[in-house]
């Protein structure tokens, strides 16, 4: 019979159920069969009859050959999966499935599939069925998943069955073809505000240097070099000096950001409240870095991955993949606080960028602090109020399977109650 269990040592109440056949079994239908089989045996031993011996011969030969059939049907069945480019965690992608049937002659039916790896990257087990692949043929089925947890998640096994012809056995196979998906952290919309507000702390005061090389505004002169446009020869200069001399102009430097990502967590108060909460965190940066670099910004990113990483700022489809890639594999950070995450990103933040710390927790900027500092919070309402994430974002499960917090023995018991207690209580209120 099918079984179901969640990933071990996992909370129940986040885990994804995973659906795994054995490798033979019988329906209920083919359950019914055999009995029917086995009481037409002793109808035909008790009576001798001949015509009741025939039929019981018949019915153990259609077991026969659906045992046989379905055992054919799985043979030389492959699997290459065509995986998303781009996944983020609550909004529904597709995986591609191609079932390449290399048989000569028999065709492939009714063939459902189940992932035994990776799962727990979605917010249920993808399973997908194809109807039919014909010999020599490739069958492509899609489905639609919705991300969970961010991070690179290996796929790797995956479980094939049929129950083909009659419907009485069902037969499983395993097999194996690694495959790598990376999933981005959970992308909100950004409120207006915020973004204005990075854009004035960015463009005003000591932040804002004019760069040569525009046209915006007078900066100097330098000597004509040959090649270059005539109509900036500064001709004045030029009668007095008798050296040709071009005007120099500015351009305006579009606002760039630097994002300081915190991630600490004290090994002492690791609960699934605090987890949510850096997810939330983490959520935010991509979520300011995704729309400040549509709107043309450069972003950078500073944060803890097991060493000091940082994007220099940077525009492009490209560089936002990069950042993206960046917060969505960061690991848990035990031991670098707020204080000395932002310390140490004040040596990687050049004249000009403007630091925006996107925390955990609340944080206070000195009185003396001229740097243009921006803190958002995750855990303030003040900070959250900008962000509008969609409402398959759960961060409670959002981080990588292997930073979730372990439960004990009661704990887990305890989950596994409450789960069950929801659709009882949904049922009375019904």
């Amino acid at each position: 019979m099918l079984r179901s269990k969640p990933i071990p040592t996992l909370n129940p109440a986040t885990a994804t159920v995973m659906h795994r056949k054995p490798s033979l079994d019988f329906s209920i239908t083919g359950l019914v069969y055999c009995s029917m089989m086995m009481f037409m045996g002793l109808a035909a031993m008790n009576s001798q009859a001949s015509l009741l011996f025939g039929v019981f011969g018949l019915m153990i030969g259609i077991l026969l050959v659906s045992g046989v059939i379905s055992r054919v049907v799985l043979r030389r069945l492959s699997l290459h999966r065509q995986l998303p480019e781009l996944a983020v965690v609550g909004q529904p992608t597709t995986v591609t499935y191609h079932f390449e049937n290399g048989k000569r002659f028999w065709p492939s039916l009714s063939v459902c599939l189940a992932e035994l790896d990776g799962a727990e990257a979605f917010t249920r087990q993808p399973q997908s069925y194809m109807l039919h692949a014909a010999a020599r043929n490739v069958a492509i089925v899609p489905i639609e998943a919705i991300p969970k947890r961010r991070g690179l998640h290996e796929m790797h096994r995956y479980q094939i069955s049929t129950s083909f012809p009659f419907g009485f056995i069902k037969r499983a196979v395993e097999r194996r073809q690694k495959d790598n998906v990376l999933i981005y952290p959970a992308l909100g919309k950004v409120d207006a505000k915020l973004m204005q507000l990075c854009r004035s702390s960015d463009t005003s005061g000591a932040h804002m240097r004019p760069r040569r090389g525009g046209q915006d505004e007078f900066y100097g002169v330098k000597e004509h070099r040959t090649g270059e446009n005539p109509r900036w020869i500064y001709w004045r200069r030029s009668a007095r000096t008798g050296v040709l001399v071009s005007k120099e102009m500015t351009q305006v430097a579009p606002p760039r950001l630097l994002l300081v990502v915190d991630t600490y967590i004290n090994p002492l108060e690791r609960t699934i409240a605090a987890h949510a909460n850096i997810e939330r965190a983490i959520a935010m940066a991509a979520s300011v870095a995704s729309q400040a670099l549509e709107e043309g910004m450069s972003v950078g990113v500073f944060a803890w991955s097991g060493e000091w990483t940082s994007l220099a700022p940077a525009r492009g489809k490209r560089h936002r993949r990069d950042v993206l890639a960046v917060l969505a594999r960061l690991p848990l950070n035990t031991t670098h606080n707020t204080q000395e995450v932002l310390d140490a990103s004040r040596n990687a933040t050049e004249s000009g960028v403007t630091p925006l710390l996107v925390t955990p927790r609340d944080y206070s900027i000195a009185l003396g602090d001229r740097s243009g500092l921006v803190v958002i919070s995750s855990t303030a309402e003040a900070g959250r109020r900008y962000f509008r994430f969609p409402d398959t974002v759960d961060f409670a499960r959002c981080m990588p399977a292997d930073q979730e917090p372990r439960m004990q023995g009661s704990e887990k018991r305890k989950a596994k109650n409450e789960k069950r207690q929801k659709p009882a209580a949904a049922a009375a209120v019904g």
